[in-house]
């Protein structure tokens, strides 16, 4: 049974001391089944994240050739084991004519979108990327273009999906790829730059400050190419809700296995507490900067978080939607070009649109375990990157939060299943 179109967090009465497991972390795993289909032979991912995201890329994997097998990881429901047959960087399916392309539907996955788009460069023949009408508005142009220059064809209307590629298999080159709107750009290339013959540089940005760019080459660094056991460390932006939780409730909740490789910014998330003055999405936090702007409104002054430009052209235009649901809370938020200020100051409940996006779905379900009377439409959105998110929250103490999630229409306070987003 899907979750209701509509659901209210209900805080709990006694919080308590949690120590809660979150699945693996999403970039960390679509870029882990990248490299391991490049690799010389079979891998085997360990607490890879199962969701509508890594989905998409073992099903695309899957149309593309590849042997890859999935099975229940004990570790977490919302985890996999997935086996991967490595062909030492041959692509097992070619692509179709021009007229007749092999589909792949990538949904509204960005590290799909930009990885696949690079690695079936490698293949031969054409293939034809799409996905729903909002990946479709995401930018791609950089990626095209330097995809482009290093040789193949790529046929896209105002550079964005869907788009038309041509494999003409490795062409050693260099190119320089821009990452103003995505580091995932870059990634996509460095990830296919080892078969493909590829030299990378970046524009932009300094590369050093690129966390995202950072992460895929340490994990090219110590990724088994020739064949092995790979283990994919937790979803830090997914803690993040958790050590804000705590922070919300004055319990202590605590998340196990915190990661602590250094390869995801949002890792930091801990040590933002109390906020600072100023926050910023390109220096400091990654996605876990939306799970600070739900807290800023609990402190003793206001916050500036700055650099947003990214979040613009994500999921959905999170700069725009945080700023509306927050003051449908009641908080005081202005919008400055790339920058929000949030003021301390009371809130109260409200009925808060979700744009069809996981990471704001999230943040305000974890509001909602702090101010009564918040309620969440879509949430099965959280599917993106963490489908057991609601049995987290209202499983008992120490493993889950103890919070309910009710139906308002009926009143009726879910459990079990019906807590999964499918």
């Amino acid at each position: 049974m899907p979750l209701p179109r509509i659901i209210e967090i209900i805080p709990s009465d006694r919080p308590s001391p949690a120590l809660v497991t979150i699945p693996g972390s999403k970039s960390v795993t679509n870029r882990a089944l990248v490299l391991a289909a490049l690799s010389r032979s079979r891998v085997l991912l360990e607490g890879a994240l199962w969701s509508e995201d890594t989905e998409v890329m073992v099903h695309c994997l899957q149309t593309l050739g590849f042997g890859v097998r999935v099975e229940a990881d004990p570790g977490d429901p919302a985890n996999r084991r997935i086996e991967v047959d490595g062909e030492g960087g041959i692509l097992p399916r070619s692509g179709g004519t021009r007229e007749i392309p092999l589909e792949l539907f990538v949904g509204n996955a960005g590290t799909a979108a930009r990885f696949l788009s690079a690695l079936v460069c490698l293949g031969r023949g054409f293939y034809r990327l799409s996905g729903v009408p909002r990946m479709h508005e995401r930018p791609q142009a950089s990626l095209l273009r330097a995809l482009r220059d290093l040789g193949y064809g790529v046929e896209a209307t105002s550079d964005r999906l869907p788009v038309l590629i041509e494999g003409r298999g490795p062409r050693t080159g260099s190119v320089t790829v821009s990452v103003d709107q995505s580091s995932q750009f870059a990634s996509a290339l460095l990830l296919a730059s080892r078969v493909g013959g590829w030299t990378v540089g970046i524009s932009g940005g300094n590369p050093d400050e690129l966390p995202y760019v950072d992460m895929t080459r340490r994990l090219i660094e110590v990724f088994p190419h020739g064949g092995g056991e790979f283990r994919i460390e937790p979803d830090a932006s997914s803690g993040s809700y958790f050590w804000a939780a705590g922070f919300l409730t004055g319990s202590d909740i605590q998340v196990r296995d915190w990661p602590r490789s250094g390869w995801q910014v949002d890792a930091r998330f801990p040590g933002f507490f109390p906020l600072p003055a100023d926050v910023s999405r390109e220096r400091d936090l990654g996605d876990s900067i939306l799970t600070a702007m739900i807290l800023a409104p609990f402190g003793p002054a206001p916050v500036r978080f700055t650099e947003l430009g990214r979040l613009r052209v994500q999921e959905c235009e999170r700069v725009q939607a945080m700023r509306t649901e927050l003051s449908r809370c009641g908080a005081r938020v202005e919008e400055s070009g790339e920058t929000l200020i949030i003021h301390p100051g009371p809130l109260h409940g409200a009925t808060i649109t979700t744009y069809n996006d996981h990471r704001i779905a999230m943040c305000f379900a974890t509001l909602g375990l702090k101010v009564p009377g918040i309620r969440l439409e879509d949430p099965s959105c959280v599917r993106k990157t963490f489908p057991n998110f609601f049995q987290k929250l209202s499983a008992p103490c120490p493993d889950g939060l103890g919070a309910g999630v009710r139906e308002p229409v009926t009143g009726r306070l879910l459990s079990g299943t019906e807590l999964l987003a499918s």
